[in-house]
């Protein structure tokens, strides 16, 4: 096992070593993204073999998301706690062993279970992840910014590549195959986070050293309410559809998620360590990216549900050609985020995600007009400038996160955008496939035209929240390192 202490990265370029831990963090974001969207096109083949009602599908899916969502800030606050690299590793454990138990399961109820579970270590791995890229990386913001956008292109191209995997891996192996795929994988990355990732000088929890940060205890009332107001959120969202807003459970459930929401608030700004430091949501640059965020995945997810649909009630594909259609999302996202890591690097976080929301938007607009028999290249069209866009915008908008906070903050940072983000992502998915859920062809033409349209009026609106973000990127590494004044508001 490799425990030499972490060393000064050399401006510019990878060494190998940081080479090496940005393929190991990137392993634990392809599995937890991977599985966001992989699982859909089984659902058929699950509800045949389990015979699972509609109700009991959607929890299969959304189990993961919400799990995923409500359990994240705590993976990163624990990780800041016990160490990141001992956090990391232990969610490819449980991920792993969720992984094995969706693969064996007999009964709904035991998938939903075991999808929970996959959320859980999805929210061990990601926001632990990114602050070991981050670690890193620190004293490079070129660097920093390039290795947030090989990151970030791994997670884009396995929730793009879902669709298409699962297809293939459904037609070979059956549908059990999509969950046992995860093992390997998740030894792999498991191996080298134990071989390449050094261990750290000393634990998160040791306050002995001059400046560190004191040591932070797991907020469990916070918590708790986290997870009754996004759950009772979530629930109201999915049955708003089949029960109407006026039914008891979705009135009560958005009531309940109101007023959770606003006494974890409450406790949160009184709390002495909380799980979500409001001073973040004070720095103008986090909260429009945390906004930023919310905006590029509602839209995303949602739409790629909805598209789904389309393919295949309203071409009349079947899921592996409506899986293959996908592909230019894959190819998009790799170049896009690439590409977006340099761009940061000479511009600052604030042109790429500004221009990586308009090239979006245009992709979603195009999808306003589309009919039945719409030219399948003037479709991909569309597949090609919405991934361009967001893998231009996304890692700009994670480095400006990681920008305007103190390393030591950066697992709690990543965990709060990416909650806000995968939250977004399932209102997106509910509220969307509300609007096209019949199976006829006509309704949903008719969802797909209105939920395009009302996502090109949010990447409109997460343009001009960009424009909100600071444009010196070298001001986060001068101010990391001044005297430590934790995630301070902004000034101007």
């Amino acid at each position: 096992m490799n425990t030499s202490h972490p060393t000064p990265v050399p401006h510019a370029h990878f060494t190998l070593a940081l080479t090496r831990i940005v393929a190991t963090v990137s392993v634990g974001f392809v599995v937890t993204q991977l599985d966001v969207t992989i699982v859909n096109i089984a659902l058929a083949r699950i509800a045949t073999d389990l015979h699972a009602n509609v109700a009991g599908l959607q929890w299969i899916v959304d189990a993961y998301t919400l799990a995923f969502a409500v359990l994240m800030l705590s993976g990163g606050v624990l990780g800041e706690r016990y160490g990141a690299r001992r956090l990391y590793a232990a969610g490819l454990v449980l991920f792993a062993l969720a992984s094995l138990a969706c693969g064996l399961a007999s009964h709904p109820v035991m998938l939903i279970a075991a999808r929970a579970l996959q959320g859980a270590g999805a929210a061990a791995m990601l926001p632990n992840s990114l602050a070991l890229l981050n670690e890193a990386c620190r004293h490079d913001r070129a660097l920093r910014a390039r290795a947030v956008g090989f990151w970030t292109a791994a997670g884009a191209i396995s929730i793009a590549a879902g669709p298409v995997a699962g297809g293939l891996l459904i037609a070979a192996f059956g549908w059990r195959s999509i969950f046992l795929v995860n093992l390997p994988l998740c030894a792999a990355g498991f191996w080298a986070a134990l071989a390449w990732i050094p261990a750290p000088r000393r634990h998160a929890h040791d306050s002995s050293a001059p400046g560190a940060p004191s040591a932070r205890s797991l907020d469990v009332r916070g918590q708790l309410l986290a997870i009754v107001a996004l759950t009772a959120f979530t629930g109201a969202v999915i049955e708003w559809r089949p029960f109407g807003f006026t039914h008891w459970a979705v009135a009560g459930g958005f009531a309940l998620a109101f007023v959770a929401g606003l006494a974890f608030v409450s406790f949160e700004a009184r709390a002495r360590d909380p799980m979500l430091p409001l001073a973040m949501l004070r720095n103008r640059t986090f909260s429009a990216a945390v906004l930023f965020g919310i905006c590029v995945n509602l839209t995303y997810y949602g739409t790629v549900f909805v598209l789904a649909l389309y393919l295949q009630h309203a071409r009349g594909q079947t899921p592996l050609q409506a899986g293959l259609a996908f592909i230019p999302l894959t190819g998009g996202f790799l170049l896009s985020n690439i590409v977006s890591g340099h761009v940061v690097a000479h511009y600052g976080t604030r042109r790429p995600m500004i221009i990586g929301a308009l090239i979006a938007g245009a992709g979603y607009a195009l999808l306003i007009s589309v009919d039945a028999p719409t030219p399948l290249v003037f479709v991909l069209l569309a597949f090609l400038l919405i991934p361009s866009g967001m893998g231009l915008a996304v890692p700009a908008m994670t480095t400006a996160v990681l920008s305007c906070v103190e390393p030591a903050r950066a697992g709690t940072a990543s965990a709060l955008l990416n909650t806000a983000r995968q939250a977004g992502g399932a209102v997106g998915v509910a509220a969307f496939g509300a609007l096209a859920g019949g199976a006829g062809a006509a309704q949903v033409v008719a969802g797909l035209r209105a939920e395009t349209a009302v996502s090109t009026a949010l990447l409109l609106m997460a343009a001009g929240l960009a424009s909100l973000v600071r444009t010196d990127p070298a001001h986060a590494d001068a101010r990391r390192a001044a005297p430590a004044r934790v995630n301070e508001p902004e000034s101007r």
